[in-house]
Formats: C-alpha cells, sequence, structure tokens
C-alpha cells in the first residue's frame, strides 16, 4: 500500500519484535530476577514510584494503605501482586515500570538483546530518510521501549524515534489516548497511521482518526473479522 501519513505510530510486540520474543525471553527474566531486585533496591528512590502506581492499580488509595507496614511482608506482597498480574497478562502501568527497571540490569549486563524482525531497521532507515515522524505506543513504559530500542540486535535505534508513548497516556484500546497523541504530533489524525497485533487497538486509532494497519506477523494471535489493511513486513508501508 502507498504510505500517506506523515506520522507513523508503532506498537511493539507483535509488530516490530515477535510476541515469542517477549513472552519466552523477557518475562521469564522478570520473574527470575524479580525477588533479588525487590530486596536490593527496597530502600532505594526507584521504587517508591513503582509502589505507588501498583497501589492505585489495585484500588488502593496509597502504597501505605495497600503494603503492610512489615517490611518483608511488604516485598511479598509486592512480589505476589507482580506474578498474578505477569499470569493475567495485565498492562498494569505500576507492573510495567517494575518490569523496566528490572530489564535495565539485564540490557545493562548484555544478557538481554531485543530481537526486531529484519524489515523494521530498513524501514525506519527509509522512513527517517523521507522526513516521516516516527514514534512508539506501548504498554511497556516508556523507559523499557528505550531500554528495548537501544540494545537490539540491529544496536542502538533510539535516534529512529521523536516520541514514546505508554499507558500513562492512557489504555491503548481507548480513542482518547490517540487523540491526545496526535495533539502531541502536532499533526491531523489522518494523517498518522497507527501499526498493531491488535484490532481493538486499531479499532480505538481509527475512531480517533487515525490510519490504521494491522501487523500479520509470525506467531501473532488470529483477530478475526475487521476492517483494517493487513502488512506482513514494514515493506509494504
Amino acid at each position: 500500500m502507498t504510505l500517506t501519513a506523515r506520522g507513523v505510530l508503532l506498537d511493539i510486540e507483535g509488530t516490530t519484535s515477535s510476541v515469542s520474543f517477549v513472552f519466552d525471553v523477557m518475562f521469564p527474566f522478570v520473574r527470575r530476577e524479580l525477588e533479588a531486585w525487590v530486596l536490593q533496591h527496597w530502600d532505594s528512590v526507584e521504587i517508591s514510584p513503582v509502589c505507588e502506581q501498583m497501589a492505585r492499580d489495585a484500588g488502593f488509595g496509597s502504597a501505605r494503605e495497600w503494603l503492610p507496614e512489615n517490611a518483608a511482608a511488604a516485598r511479598e506482597t509486592l512480589q505476589a501482586e507482580v506474578r498474578q498480574l505477569m499470569d493475567r497478562d495485565v498492562k498494569a502501568t505500576g507492573l510495567k515500570m517494575l518490569q523496566g527497571l528490572i530489564w535495565e540490569a539485564g540490557f545493562a549486563s548484555g544478557e538481554l538483546q531485543a530481537e526486531i524482525f529484519p524489515d523494521v531497521l530498513p524501514a525506519l532507515k527509509r522512513w527517517t530518510a523521507a522526513g516521516l515522524d516516527v514514534r512508539i505506543y506501548s504498554s511497556g513504559s516508556v523507559q523499557a521501549q528505550k531500554l528495548f530500542f537501544g540494545h537490539t540486535i540491529a544496536g542502538n535505534l533510539l535516534s529512529y524515534f521523536r516520541g514514546h508513548y505508554d499507558t500513562q497516556i492512557g489504555g491503548k484500546k481507548e480513542a482518547a489516548s490517540y487523540s491526545a497523541i496526535a495533539a502531541s504530533y502536532e499533526l491531523p489524525q489522518r494523517e498518522i497511521l497507527f501499526v498493531s497485533d491488535i484490532v481493538a487497538e486499531l479499532n480505538a486509532a481509527a475512531e480517533a482518526g487515525l490510519q490504521t494497519a494491522l501487523a500479520d506477523r509470525p506467531g501473532n494471535a488470529p483477530q478475526g473479522k475487521h476492517t483494517h489493511r493487513v502488512v506482513q513486513s514494514f515493506e509494504e508501508l
């Protein structure tokens, strides 16, 4: 299809990168390192905003209301919440904040290196050369996104992106989120293309007036009937 947009907004999981990498590599890394990371950082400034956000996500007014006063019990409560959220694949903001912090150590050590599809880097180069404004919108935290694209098998790709958004701007299945993102682009909604592997997200983007394309990548879940354009590679954009 001919790309008529001036802005491109990309999902990550199932769009630029395989679902299997996230579920088979990145999530297990968090589970493995969770207990040690929380213990090591319990008294650090990093953990406080995570606890506050996770408390709000769980329906509490603050971490003080949610977590026991005893430090060991509080750590176990936090870890249990992380595990059950991951078991249910909940896209909670606090969980994503904590995952990003744990992944940071993995990327820094070199144990983690983000996989991307082969067509991604050529497309980023092509779009950048054409003057397109390329950004990322993922349920993963902005910090995690920057770690991911800063440590890929193709190198550091951060220079190709002009912006990053996570669920702090709103849920990915809510039209208002895409309206807010379009406003920050300072482009008309119709001149922004959103690419994702989830039809419900594309429906919300289309409701907000964005162009849409469904990424049909290997391993992606079937999406059923929809009216969005389908691409199997960024070479088609």
